[in-house]
């Protein structure tokens, strides 16, 4: 058994209830200034995008903030992003083709924690030159969040929100993002105390931080992801448990229905059904599947 998988295993229900956050985008409002101000000219500096620019920033945009894969694995991330440009007439125009990435393309398809630290362990095995450059980009990224993104608070109603349901639910951070950032990130605004396991990438996928977190732990009407990316509901569907969104662009206000009625209908067993999926697919009405250029 991997280790994450028996960290995730060992957590231990104190409540009889259970609710899963994703934080970036979700409890924070650190989406935007991350992949704008970090992912996206770190992409364009590491994998040569300076003669598709534009177009590579319409497409970062939309795979990992405006359409359904929003809040995805920057690795997924990127391998859609070349993914979306290879097929963009006016990027064939200008004689761009994505570079070899088929190393990475094998790895994302075998490996379930999806960070640096496992990416770390493939390159040291094969030295392989796609994947070499793979995890230099990913320490980029990292090292200018750290320098970037900062004093960064909840979105309002968060903080009340986890005040309300800690006394009556285990609480988890669910995410992609590495752990060390979370951890930064919770404790800086003094909300970590509210939750009871922070999990991100080097955890696992979010489906496994539900799955072996709570999985046979809970009443399947007793587990509650929320997020804000169509991925997160996935996460929470895949392991039947329900799903709250918050929706891009509208956070406050998700939050603050979160806390005065949607909560309580979680504790009351009133959750599941007609309220859960009018507010799924206000949700997925809200991101589009297909990218704006091809509309």
């Amino acid at each position: 058994m991997s280790d994450h998988i028996e960290q995730l295993t060992a957590f231990a229900k104190t409540k009889d209830f259970f609710i899963g956050i994703d934080s970036d985008g979700c409890a924070f409002d650190t989406m935007e200034p991350k992949h704008k101000a970090c992912f996206y000219p770190m992409t364009v500096e590491h994998w040569d995008l300076a003669g598709v620019a534009k177009y590579a920033r319409d497409v970062w945009d939309f795979v990992n903030l405006y359409g359904q894969t929003r809040g995805c694995n920057r690795f997924l991330a990127l391998l859609g992003t070349f993914d979306h440009l290879d097929v963009w007439d006016e990027v064939a125009e200008r004689g761009f083709r994505s570079p070899p990435v088929e190393p990475l393309r094998q790895w994302v398809e075998q490996e379930t924690k999806l960070g640096n630290p496992a990416l770390e362990a493939k390159v040291a095995e094969t030295n392989d030159p796609v994947l070499t450059r793979a995890l230099g980009w990913s320490r980029a990224i990292n090292e200018q969040v750290a320098r970037t993104v900062h004093d960064v608070p909840p979105f309002p109603h968060v903080r009340e929100c986890l005040e309300r349901v800690a006394g009556r639910a285990d609480v988890m951070v669910v995410s992609a993002t590495p752990n060390e950032a979370l951890e930064r990130e919770w404790a800086e605004h003094d909300i970590a105390r509210y939750t009871s396991m922070i999990c991100g990438q080097e955890m696992g996928k979010k489906s496994e931080h539900l799955r072996y977190g709570a999985g046979g732990k809970y009443d399947a009407d007793k587990v509650l992801m929320i997020g804000d990316a169509p991925g997160d509901m996935k996460a929470a569907k895949a392991n039947d448990a329900l799903f709250y969104p918050i929706m891009p662009g509208d956070e406050d206000a998700s939050w603050q229905r979160f806390g005065a009625e949607a909560a309580e209908r979680f504790f009351a067993g009133d959750y599941a059904g007609d309220y859960e999926q009018q507010l799924i697919d206000a949700f997925m009405a809200h991101l589009p599947a297909e990218p704006p250029w091809k509309r």
